[in-house]
């Protein structure tokens, strides 16, 4: 192998990788850029290298300089990433065991499995045009809509359970998109480490290992979104290597603004499947933050020149992601055009702009005698609702709740409190002002909005009471049923100064005072169980909340109004305000899953592969989510040896040695430094987070661990002969196959017996069984 591939820089690579990935070196003095001199000479000059004695030569490369010329005596190009034809030849090959090894049985099973039961469910909304929230960005999702459409996919299939058989579901062709983008991730791995500048057998042992990774494989072989983000995470980290390696050569040509624009694209995507892609950006960020240091402490470079670097970089890393990821929000609300199980996270503005939830215009003065439908302001603008059920405990009156869609229980008759025998008919309108006191009947049961000393259904404490509806038809109710109207705030976008003294539709915020007690009409997102129907609890609150006790009148009509009395309606929300209001909404429905799953589990045990998840099980067979333990543990390993040899070598420096005058030890401190900050940025924030988590969090992680152990054999094999380097990797790749094959009826969910089920459990706290089943 190795007389079928040569290296694609000289056997002593330039130390000064460190600088174009961003990572300096302890100990290191790469000269004033701290980049290699293998580039235009109006940026970095290089010394004439052939006056210079071995000393002279070192000294010149421990502050970044570096031959000229190869062994062959012909000048090496450093730009971009260069690849033999045996290597394109070999990769091919490796392509094709990828395939195989991620597309056998991907019909298998034939019913939902984990996740599917969301993101399948997901598509099926896309193809429907029915408005839903995820906690997720669109791309990744939109990606397998397009799979399952393409292969004339209906959407109604409801993905309800797992276990659940596929009828009319083109799941296979669904499956295929996340495998297609698994098999692709590997050639990336080879890529990205032959632009690191590692020997080709040391990205071949890369791709392998990526190709038997047990828990990759599961993970890419069904409707899953973290198959499309590791891709996503692969080909951003392998864009920004080739564009470093470019910058060295030369920057601002052409192929120079394609590295970094591909890698700007990159970032957007990654970041487009999920949030955690953010941390790929910050992986990204960081290198650039550090290049554009180094440069600012050039003074070759003048500060037009770092200006003009800065600019480039700005647009490409930060402008062009960020339009990349608001392009697939205004796809996803273009697709989503229709009402959804979603409208209900949405504000009220927002649901307007859904088919099926338009509002007509309505009248924009609220009186005695007006019948209206009132929205709670906080959260996601439920509708004051009542319906005839009632409580099963405490006053065991009927049900007031907070319902998210528009219904004929939803209307209420406003009355004057302080005089029953006002005639809305005969008398002049009385509009409903600031300490008004009124009485709300909800007109289907004919019964009064009430309060009194009884603790709410759910929360059962003492500075909250019971709101119900209480009365019979004909009964004028009782003080109980009073509520004095405060009027919190009126409209200042349309300047509306009537709005600030009495209530007006959709302009006004109010409170309701309850008249005997006190407290406040209030809702906050507790539901109510099965007996309310999931919805909303209301209750009356002494202590409230501002922001949970404001209400506004969203709809009112009045049977004196005349029919060209002023009227008004929602103004619609251009694409900024909606994608705004989306990426609120997500965050705070993504801060919520804090409940505990059955298999989730926290990050410290990620890096020794405590546990897996179950996915599937049926007849004796069960999909698990596991690691490959050799390369699991190899990487874990890697990372520790990194940390370990990096100290020691900072304790060497502080004692006088001069470690990092050695080119090689240089090469490969930024090259494992690089991998190493990866790791870190995908893997130590998941700390901070209280939400559920789940081993395939991991994974971004896993992939940068995976390259660096891979680096690491680089480093230690450097002063082998090639062959004894080959058969060290062969065997490694031979060990990581059969862990694969020992464990592959957890990937595929083949039969196998009870003894064979016990034998893989090589840890306790691995609970996959021969006997489990879902619940």
């Amino acid at each position: 192998m190795s007389g079928t591939f040569r290296a694609r820089r000289p056997a002593s690579p330039p130390p000064s990788f460190a600088s174009s990935v961003g990572l300096p070196s302890a100990g290191q003095q790469p000269g004033p850029s701290g980049i290699s001199p293998l580039v235009h000479s109006q940026r970095f000059p290089h010394p004439r290298e052939e006056h210079l004695d071995a000393d002279e030569r070192r000294a010149a490369a421990s502050k970044g300089f570096a031959p000229s010329y190869g062994r062959t005596g012909k000048n090496f190009s450093s730009g971009g990433l260069n690849i033999t034809t045996g290597e394109w030849k070999l990769l091919f090959f490796v392509i094709l065991i990828a395939s195989a090894v991620r597309l056998f049985r991907l019909s298998k099973p034939n019913s939902v499995v984990f996740d599917e039961v969301h993101f399948g469910k997901f598509a099926s909304k896309y193809i429907k045009t029915q408005y839903f929230v995820d906690v997720h960005p669109p791309l990744a999702k939109l990606l397998i809509t397009l799979a399952g459409f393409v292969f004339g996919y209906d959407g109604q299939f409801d993905f309800k359970d797992i276990g659940k058989i596929y009828e009319n579901v083109p799941y296979v062709a669904m499956r295929m998109l996340p495998a297609t983008l698994g098999v692709a991730t590997i050639p990336l791995a080879y890529l990205t480490l032959r632009a690191l500048d590692c020997r080709a057998t040391t990205a071949l042992l890369a791709s392998l290992f990526i190709t038997f990774e047990n828990g990759l494989v599961t993970q890419s072989r069904h409707i899953l979104l973290d198959s499309p983000l590791v891709f996503f995470t692969a080909l951003t980290t392998f864009f920004w290597c080739g564009f470093c390696n470019e910058d060295k050569h030369e920057p601002f040509t052409s192929s120079w603004w394609t590295w970094l624009t591909l890698s700007g694209v990159a970032l957007g995507a990654v970041f487009s499947c999920k949030w955690v892609g953010l941390f790929t950006i910050a992986t990204v960020g960081l290198s650039t933050i550090y290049h554009l240091w180094v440069l600012l402490g050039d003074l070759r470079v003048p500060p037009k020149l770092w200006m003009r670097h800065f600019m480039a970089r700005a647009l490409c890393l930060i402008v062009v992601p960020i339009v990349f990821y608001m392009a697939m929000f205004q796809i996803h609300f273009l697709i989503l055009e229709n009402s959804g199980e979603g409208d209900g996270f949405m504000s009220s503005e927002f649901q307007h702009t859904l088919g099926g939830r338009g509002m007509q215009d309505t009248f924009a003065d609220v009186a005695v005698g007006s019948t209206v439908t009132i929205r709670h302001v906080n959260t996601q603008g439920g509708y004051l609702h009542s319906h005839a059920h009632n409580y099963p405990g405490g006053s065991q009156q009927q049900q007031i709740t907070l319902y998210p869609h528009r219904d004929s229980n939803n209307d209420f008759l406003i009355f004057n409190a302080t005089d029953d025998a006002f005639d809305i008919h005969t008398q002049p309108l009385q509009y409903i002002t600031a300490s008004a006191r009124i009485k709300l009947r909800h007109i289907m049961t004919e019964k009064h909005l009430h309060s009194h000393d009884h603790r709410p259904p759910v929360s059962e404490v003492d500075f909250q009471n019971e709101v119900s509806a209480y009365g019979m038809p004909g009964f004028a109710g009782d003080a109980n049923d009073d509520w004095i109207v405060e009027i919190e705030k009126g409209d200042y976008g349309r300047k509306d100064k009537e709005s600030w003294k009495r209530i007006r539709t959709l302009r006004t915020q109010f409170r309701l005072r309850h008249y005997i007690t006190g407290c406040y009409l209030f809702s906050h997102k507790v539901k109510l169980p099965d007996w309310g129907f999931e919805q909303q609890e209301v209750t009356c609150n002494k202590n409230a909340v501002r922001e949970n006790s404001l209400w506004y009148v969203e709809t009112a009509t009045h049977p004196e109004l005349p029919a060209d009395a002023p009227k008004v309606n929602y103004k619609l929300p251009g694409f900024f305000s909606k994608f705004w209001e989306l990426q609120q909404v997500m965050w705070t429905t993504n801060a919520g899953l804090t409940d505990r799953h059955v298999f989730d589990s926290r990050p410290d045990s990620w890096p020794r592969l405590r546990r897996g998840i179950n996915f599937w099980v049926k007849d004796h067979r069960q999909i698990y989510l596991i690691g490959n333990p050799l390369v699991w543990y190899l990487s874990t390993l890697g990372v520790a040896m990194y940390v370990l040899i990096r100290g020691f070598m900072i304790l060497r420096a502080k004692r006088g040695y001069k470690d990092f005058d050695n080119t090689q030890v240089v090469k490969y401190d930024a090259l494992c430094g690089f991998l190493f900050l990866g790791w870190s940025l995908h893997y130590f924030p998941f700390f901070l987070m209280s939400r559920q988590l789940f081993l395939h969090h991991y994974f971004p992680a896993l992939y940068y661990a995976i390259l660096l152990s891979c680096g690491a054999f680089d480093m230690l094999t450097s002063t082998l002969r090639p062959r004894v380097r080959l058969q060290i990797a062969a065997v490694l790749v031979i060990l990581a196959i059969w862990n694969f094959v020992h464990l592959s009826p957890l990937v595929y969910g083949n039969n196998w017996t009870k003894s064979q089920c016990e034998k893989a459990k090589w840890l306790k706290t691995w609970d996959f069984s021969w006997y489990v089943t879902f619940s």
